[in-house]
């Protein structure tokens, strides 16, 4: 190892235990998951403290978002956070740069410690809140036939849970599909373009250091703010970022839930949108009164779901559903 995990709390592996786990731990994003302790990352390095597991009291995600966000309307960008806090009161915050990557490390955390809550005190109380409104609006008393719909709705929506990482890359791989469909690609050739004159900048400004001739420095700098730029940005094709990528990764995802789908008890909905929240919404919808049957309650879910936009003020158990869902609905639409 490079830089040997630095411990967070009092308990301390030793070293050969420490090398086995982080070399063996599974890997999200920048933070990995072993068999003793979790692996979390500092600013620039990944993997660069560690917790053991009996060290930790909590771990949930913490959402930096834009002022307008607080608002609760529409779905605004976002800095994701993995916050970890330990029983002496200490927490460590880690940077990431994919949302869906501070997801699946709290469905892996969840399934090696379920006893240790993953949501913030505060997210508590607000989910608490939130229930209670909507139990609320609730019907006291449901026909048979919504009752026996709902028993089909909780009945696959436990089923996909079971399975949570499968739904979780099919909404990760809409959103990315989705966010390429809709780039206009002036703005990736714009991009490519400007990294190309950032770089040249920056190699004449290199060699005219090293001539010592005047006005060298500004070419260095300049070449290397705009390169940092454009590759900050997420706009510039990489192996990664492009759209026959995110075409890919979302057939690959669609046949992942069509697989998991096929065995899927109680009622199905379409594998492209096969999702707990799906499930979730639907379930409101009949306890709500809106429908009766699954059928009904499924052609309710959808209309609302595509009726919200950036007017509409919603709690932030709807939000993280749409934040989730809405871009399945949204692939191969304008």
């Amino acid at each position: 190892m490079l830089f040997t995990p630095v411990a967070l709390g009092k308990k301390k592996l030793s070293s050969d235990v420490l090398r086995s786990d982080v070399k063996g731990c599974l890997k999200v994003g920048p933070c990995g998951l072993g068999n003793e302790a979790v692996y979390l990352n500092s600013f620039f390095i990944d993997r660069r403290f560690y917790a053991a597991y009996s060290e930790i009291s909590r771990v949930f995600k913490r959402v930096a978002i834009s002022k307008g966000g607080f608002t609760g309307k529409g779905i605004f960008g976002s800095i994701p956070y993995l916050v970890v806090q330990l029983r002496d009161g200490t927490e460590k915050q880690c940077n990431f740069k994919y949302e869906e990557q501070v997801d699946e490390f709290i469905i892996q955390f969840k399934k090696k410690c379920p006893g240790i809550p993953t949501l913030s005190r505060e997210g508590e109380r607000r989910l608490a809140e939130e229930k209670a409104k909507e139990e609320a609006r609730y019907l006291k008393t449901l026909s048979p036939e919504a009752e026996e719909a709902l028993t089909e709705l909780r009945t696959a929506k436990a089923y996909l849970e079971e399975h949570a990482e499968v739904p979780a890359r099919l909404s990760a791989a809409a959103k990315q599909k989705r966010v390429m469909d809709q780039m206009n690609p002036y703005y990736r050739y714009a991009a490519v373009a400007i990294f190309l004159l950032a770089a040249g900048a920056l190699v004449i400004g290199i060699i005219s250091v090293l001539r010592h001739q005047g006005y060298a420095m500004y070419f260095v700098l300049f070449g290397m703010a705009f390169i940092f730029y454009t590759m900050s940005s997420q706009i510039l094709p990489t192996r990664r970022n492009n759209k026959r990528y995110a075409d890919r990764v979302w057939q690959e995802a669609v046949a992942e839930s069509s697989a998991l789908n096929a065995h899927c008890p109680g009622y199905k909905i379409p594998d492209q949108y096969a999702h707990p929240a799906s499930y979730d919404r639907m379930i409101r919808v009949i306890r709500e009164g809106k429908a009766k049957t699954s059928d009904e309650a499924w052609k309710v879910m959808t209309e609302e779901l595509m009726a919200i936009n950036s007017s509409v003020t919603v709690s932030q158990t709807e939000y993280d559903e749409i934040t989730a869902i809405k871009p399945m609905f949204l692939i191969d639409r304008p």
